[in-house]
C-alpha cells in the first residue's frame, strides 16, 4: 500500500493532474485530502490503473475523502498560458475549493505548487490578493513520482483522470470523427488522421503541435 501521510499534519491535501500531453480538450487537476485512517490496497498512480479499477475507486475516495475538489482548465486558458502554467493553476483552483484549508500540500512532479501565482491571463479564473496569499502561506512539497508514493496524490490522479475522461466521453458525442470516446484527446494516430481530414475544432489545443508537419492553414 503506497503511504499516508509526508508532512504529519492530518489535514494534508494530494494534488496533480491528467490530460498534459493532449492534443484537445482540459487539463483536468484534482485535490484530495484523505482521513488519517484511510486504507486502500488498490490505489495508485491512474496511469497504473485499469479504467474499471479507476471507476471503482472513484465513488470510494470521494466517500471516504475529507474534502475533494476538481477543476478544468481549457484549451483557450492552456493557449494563452501554456500547459505548465494551465496545470499548475488548475491544481492551485482545486486547493482553493476544498471546503476545508489544507494544513499542508504535496503534489505530483518537480514544481512547487506556490512557484507562479496571479497570471495575468484574460481567461479562465483570476486570482484575488486573498487567494494569492492563502496559496503562498500554505506549505508545499513536490515529490517526483508522488502519484506512486502517497495515496492522496493517487487519489487526486484518479479523480483527474476520471472526471476528465467523462468529459472527453461528452464531447465525442458533438465530434464523434475523432474518437475521443477511445483516445481522450491524446496524439494517436487516428487522432491525428482526424486532424489531418477534418481540420482542428473548439476544443483542440491550438498552440499544440496537432500534426507532425503542422499544416499553414491551421
Amino acid at each position: 500500500m503506497l503511504q499516508l501521510n509526508f508532512s504529519g499534519y492530518n489535514l494534508e491535501s494530494g494534488t496533480d493532474e491528467a490530460g498534459r500531453g493532449c492534443l484537445a480538450g482540459p487539463v483536468t487537476a484534482a485535490a484530495v485530502i484523505l482521513p488519517p485512517n484511510f486504507e486502500n490496497k488498490t490505489l495508485n498512480d491512474s496511469k497504473q490503473l485499469s479504467e474499471k479499477a479507476r471507476e471503482n475507486l472513484k465513488p470510494i475516495i470521494e466517500e471516504q475523502a475529507i474534502s475533494f475538489a476538481i477543476t478544468h482548465l481549457h484549451p483557450n486558458e492552456i493557449d494563452e498560458i501554456n500547459i505548465l502554467n494551465a496545470s499548475m493553476k488548475g491544481m492551485q483552483e482545486c486547493i482553493l475549493k476544498l471546503n476545508q484549508t489544507p494544513e499542508f500540500i504535496i503534489v505530483d512532479g518537480n514544481r512547487m505548487l506556490n512557484a507562479k501565482l496571479g497570471l495575468k491571463n484574460t481567461t479562465g479564473k483570476q486570482f484575488s490578493q486573498e487567494e494569492i496569499e492563502l496559496l503562498k502561506s500554505i506549505p508545499n512539497q513536490s515529490i517526483i513520482k508522488g502519484d506512486a508514493k502517497f495515496l492522496s496524490i493517487a487519489a487526486a490522479s484518479v479523480l483527474a483522470k476520471t472526471y476528465r475522461d467523462e468529459y472527453m466521453n461528452k464531447i465525442h458525442e458533438e465530434f464523434p470523427m475523432y474518437n475521443w470516446k477511445k483516445n481522450k484527446g491524446y496524439p494517436t494516430k487516428e487522432h491525428r488522421e482526424a486532424i489531418k481530414k477534418y481540420g482542428p475544432t473548439k476544443y483542440h489545443r491550438m498552440s499544440f503541435r496537432l500534426l507532425p508537419d503542422q499544416l499553414e492553414l491551421f
